[in-house]
Order: structure tokens, then sequence, then C-alpha cells
């Protein structure tokens, strides 16, 4: 498909996403199924269009002021690749499978603004109503975080230490293009794409079916890291989810003590199986009855809670999730989140700590919500995060931010959005 065709595509799918309301991945799923002779570098291409749409749809939107399927999409692939109005005229030229080409008009529009400055709204390329929720976060800050959440993200993975090395498992991945993390000790990174380009398959490669390593965002590794769990401690992850954490956890611990994974949807639990086997995670306990979890009462050295939240975080990585994203939605992981806290502090021994974790840049789901805990649990004190952080990460380069908690961003610390609290029990 020549270029024309790939964004005709591009504004086809982006118009199945608006109109019925559904996931980005699905109605690509859906198109390829049905334009089979869509080769796999058309179809990573037509994805790149529409993501990076989702991506940047209040830019694109603003430099052609009008908020169409066509004008997302041509208009992020402008600001995406630095081409010129003139020159996206000319690459549709006399291709009979492409979208209308620009008008006197739209060139007259676009011109205009690109002479001008973006409005911070603008490129913050967020919802209106989470702006407010962004500018608390984030103070004068607030539209370069949302700027740098806008942006494509890179390939991340994570070193198993049971099985490899970073080392051998960046020796194995070579050809890819892998290098080590910045910040996590045993991650290691793959740029963003860039054009119509497309990040390997890592899945595919036999070092990751030998199960040296896995593919995890460093964000959710340093998040890891900072949960910190000890050779021989026994801990609880209280919502595991598909186990990206409880296999991190228990290279960590060298598969000394004890991981207990507990989540309170047993379908979300089901991979886990499969990946602790491949990765040789042998001190992982799966928590799925209400007795076995009851048992662990009053043991635990360590509670970690990776709340279920509104994702705000990954934004990058799942940008039709921003635009579909409600204040009722976040209202109602709120409440979850505090009921969640409650819930797993009871878990906590004397001495024990409890560790929350969200994928969320709002303060409303991360420091508000760890000083309410603070309020009713007196038994509960916060760490020193500024010593906290250089004692798990010494020597890192990049800081977080630091106030009430520790809150990764990729204007920060180059990766997802993240958020870690740490309480300490200091009585029964």
């Amino acid at each position: 498909m020549r270029l024309g065709g790939r964004l005709a595509a591009a504004i086809e799918i982006l118009e199945d996403i608006e109109t019925r309301h559904r996931p980005a991945a699905d109605a690509m799923r859906d198109w390829g199924l049905s334009h089979r002779f869509a080769g796999a570098g058309d179809r990573a291409a037509i994805g790149n269009f529409v993501y990076d749409a989702l991506r940047r749809r209040r830019e694109a939107a603003w430099i052609f002021d009008a908020e169409t399927a066509r004008t997302l999409v041509l208009g992020a692939y402008l600001i995406e690749n630095g081409v010129s109005p003139e020159q996206l005229i000319g690459s549709l030229q006399d291709d009979r499978f492409g979208p209308p080409s620009l008008t006197e008009e739209e060139l007259g529009t676009l011109r205009s603004r690109f002479s001008e400055d973006l409005p911070a709204s603008v490129r913050a390329n967020a919802p209106d109503w989470c702006e407010t929720l962004m500018e608390r976060a984030f103070g004068s800050e607030w539209a370069g975080e949302g700027a740098a959440l806008a942006s494509r993200p890179p390939l991340d993975m994570r070193a198993n230490r049971l099985k490899a090395t970073r080392e051998k498992v960046l020796s194995a991945l070579s050809r890819t293009g892998a290098v080590p993390a910045a910040l996590a000790p045993n991650g290691l990174r793959i740029a963003p794409i860039s054009g119509d380009g497309r990040h390997p398959n890592v899945q595919a490669e036999p070092a990751f079916q030998k199960g040296w390593f896995e593919v995890q965002d460093e964000g959710s590794q340093i998040v890891a890291e900072l949960a910190g769990p000890a050779q021989g401690e026994q801990v609880l992850d209280f919502c595991a989810g598909a186990g990206g954490k409880t296999l991190a956890f228990s290279a960590m611990m060298d598969n000394r003590g004890q991981v207990h994974a507990y989540d309170a949807d047993r379908q979300r639990l089901a991979p886990i199986f499969e990946r602790l086997k491949r990765a040789g995670c042998r001190n992982v306990q799966v928590v799925t009855e209400a007795p076995q979890l009851e048992r662990l009462a009053g043991q635990m050295d360590l509670v970690v809670v990776d709340a279920p939240c509104t994702g705000s975080g990954t934004w990058r990585r799942r940008p039709d999730a921003k635009w579909r994203l409600t204040a009722q939605q976040l209202e109602t992981r709120r409440t979850e989140q505090s009921t969640i806290l409650d819930a797993a502090s009871r878990y906590v021994r004397s001495g024990g700590r409890l560790a929350y974790i969200t994928c969320s840049i709002f303060q409303e789901e991360n420091a508000d919500q760890a000083a309410a805990f603070l309020a009713r649990s007196p038994e509960f004190r916060p760490v020193d995060y500024e010593a906290y952080w250089h004692q798990r990460l010494p020597g890192a380069k990049a800081k977080p931010r630091l106030a009430n908690g520790i809150t990764l961003t990729p204007a920060t610390t180059d990766t997802d959005g993240f958020y870690f609290a740490c309480f300490e029990r200091i009585s029964a």
C-alpha cells in the first residue's frame, strides 16, 4: 500500500473507534481481518497513524481548526513526521486510494497555525476535564507533562535474573537495538519507533520462550524495586493481576521466601500460571480462595497494592483510553482504592510494610489516597521518600517527583506514569 491508502485506512479505523466507542486494538484487529491483503508493514504503519491521531488529538484538531477522523489522522501525520502540508499534497497526488487532499482553505489554516505557539491545553493533548487534575498534580509544568504523555513509547523489558543476566539478554537481543535501561537495574529498552516503523516481536525470540526476560515498562520495574522485597520475606501481592510484578518480586528474592499472588478477579489471574512456569518462579503461591487469604492476616513482611486506577500514566501506550475516561470512572476508582487499601492493611505484620502503587498521574488517586489512608490508620507511618529513592536506586541520575510519595512520569524519568507510596506498620 502507498501512503495514501495507509492514511485512508487509518481514517476508516478512527471513524469506527469514534462511532462505535470501542478500543483501538479491537477496531484495528477487525480491519485487518477484513483487509487480509494488507501486509505486516502496512498494518504497522496504519496502526502508527491511528495511535498518533489519538495521542495528538487536540494538536491535530487545532492545526486544522476542525476535528474529524480525516483531520486528526492527517494532522498527526504532519506533526509526528515533520512533514509540510505541501509535501503531503505531493505524496497524495495521483493516489486513487488516498483520502481527499488538502484544500486551499485548509492550507491557509495550516500555514497560519504552524506560525503560532501551541496553547497549553493543545500541547497537553488531554481531555478538557482532565486539565485541572493535571495542573493540580504538576503545577506550571502540567502542559509539558501532558505533551510527554502524548509521545510514542519505547519497548521496555526486564531481564529475569532467575535465568539470565541483563548482559546475556542484551547479547541475545543484539539485533533488536536493545540497550540497558537508564534506571531499572535489570531493564532493557528499545527506543520508540519513528515514521512507519514497528518494534520487533520480542516475544517470538528464543530468549523469551526460555524465560530470560519479560516485557515490562521501566516504570513498572522501578516501583517493584521500590517495594523492595528481601530474600526470605513473606510477601502478598494483593492485586496481582496477570503477575507482572509478582514475577519481578520472585526474581528479586532469588526464589527465597514466599510471594502470595492474589486478585479479587480470578479471571485476571489466569495468565499467571504459564508465566510463572516459563520464568522459573518457585516461591510463588497463587491464592484463589478466601480461607487461604485469611490465614495470612498479620503475617506479611510486605503487602503490595497495585491498585485499579484510571491508567492515566499509560496514555502513551493506550491513548484511546484517555478519551473514553470520565469523571465518574475516576470517582469509582477512588472508592475502590480506599476499600482495597484498608483490606490489604490487615495482612501487614507489626514492623512490616504496605506499598501502594498506581499507574495514574492524578493526585486524587495518589497522594490524596495516601494521606487519607494515614489519617484513618494511625498504626502506619510513611517512609522518608527522598532517602528511600536513593536507597533503593543508588546513583540514579533521573529524579522523580518526591512530594508525598514517588511519582514517575515520561517527562521526569522517561517512563510511564506511576505513583508509589510506602507505609510502615508501627503497631499491631
